[in-house]
């Protein structure tokens, strides 16, 4: 069955920072002239005078939001996350990343769900960037539940840390229930013949795929990666164990995101087939979200055709008694 439909993470965004911001007058907002498509002008609504509108001028917000976050304040970064990571990447290194600063820099209108806006704002190398910028916490929840608590735990948190979040209304994967831990990797599904790993608003549809697949009898452990950096790398190890392959899937490219991080971690740790679904070095097109899912092979169906496969070719290669 797939996956009830949870709130879009833009107004979870809005709506966090600014309660967050009722009880921690340190908290501010930053805007790049995006605050109705992001829903930061929630937070500008509520205090507009915590809120700084610096226009389309993104390398400028992030200096600046370091400047502030010299003085104790904890700055809040919005925009597209074009903007957010691409145009002012140097800054990101220099100002805040290097100096440690306690600066949440939060992308929207990430991943695939905003191919209506141009394939000129649709990055699929921002976990790859950030992950690897020394000291950056990298984050990526998978629903609005989980987005909420980790807003507000990168509020709480001494350091810089990025935040991917998309655009509009996806699946729900967790319930109220759910508790963030930045430490902790997530069990979402139990299964014995091959490892699933996702993180963000993929890992709905990899467990939706998951059933899909257990309907052909073929039974899919599922490990949501929320923080990218620093990895949980003793459940990847324990997953990976778990089938002896591991697939990873990500609404991004397959190059140094949560596909390079989990060989460079299964290679030093427990030598493992490892498979990557996602972008395979390619830029990604203008198209509607579905359509998008559908070309590079990351809705449910696909990601569930493409594991079959996967697992057949394993199983036929003349080693295949070796596989585990």
């Amino acid at each position: 069955m797939t996956l009830p439909m949870g709130r879009a993470l833009r107004e979870v965004f809005g709506q966090t920072v600014t309660e967050l911001a009722a009880n921690d007058p340190r908290i501010v907002m930053l805007d790049a002239d995006t605050g109705s498509s992001t829903k930061a002008d929630t937070f500008q609504k509520a205090y507009p005078d915590r809120f700084f509108q610096m226009g389309i001028a993104e390398q400028n917000m992030l200096g600046v939001a370091a400047g502030l976050a010299t003085t104790g304040f904890v700055p809040f970064v919005s925009t597209f996350v074009a903007f957010a990571v691409i145009r002012p990447l140097d800054q990101i290194r220099v100002l805040i990343a290097q100096t440690g600063l306690s600066v949440k820099i939060c992308g929207g209108y990430a991943g695939l769900f905003t191919g209506v806006t141009g394939k000129t704002h649709l990055i699929v190398d921002d976990l790859s960037i950030m992950r690897a910028m020394p000291g950056m916490v990298t984050l990526a929840p998978a629903d609005d539940i989980e987005a909420s608590q980790v807003l507000r735990w990168a509020a709480s948190y001494d350091g810089p840390v990025y935040i991917r979040l998309v655009r509009d209304a996806t699946q729900r994967l967790f319930d109220e229930t759910y508790a963030f831990d930045p430490s902790r990797d997530v069990i979402v599904r139990d299964g014995c013949d091959v490892t699933l790993i996702s993180t963000g608003t993929q890992t709905p549809r990899v467990v939706d795929a998951a059933e899909l697949l257990a309907a052909r009898g073929i039974q899919a452990h599922v490990l949501h990666v929320a923080t990218l950096k620093p990895l949980d790398v003793a459940a990847i190890v324990a997953a990976a164990e778990r089938t002896r392959m591991v697939i990873t899937v990500e609404e991004g490219t397959v190059i140094g995101g949560l596909g390079g991080a989990v060989a460079e971690t299964l290679s030093e740790h427990c030598p493992t087939l490892v498979k990557r679904i996602g972008l395979q070095d390619v830029f990604g097109e203008s198209a509607s979200n579905n359509e998008l899912l559908e070309l590079y092979g990351l809705s449910a169906a696909r990601v569930a055709d493409h594991v079959q496969v996967l697992l057949e070719a394993r199983d036929t290669a003349p080693n295949a008694s070796h596989a585990g």
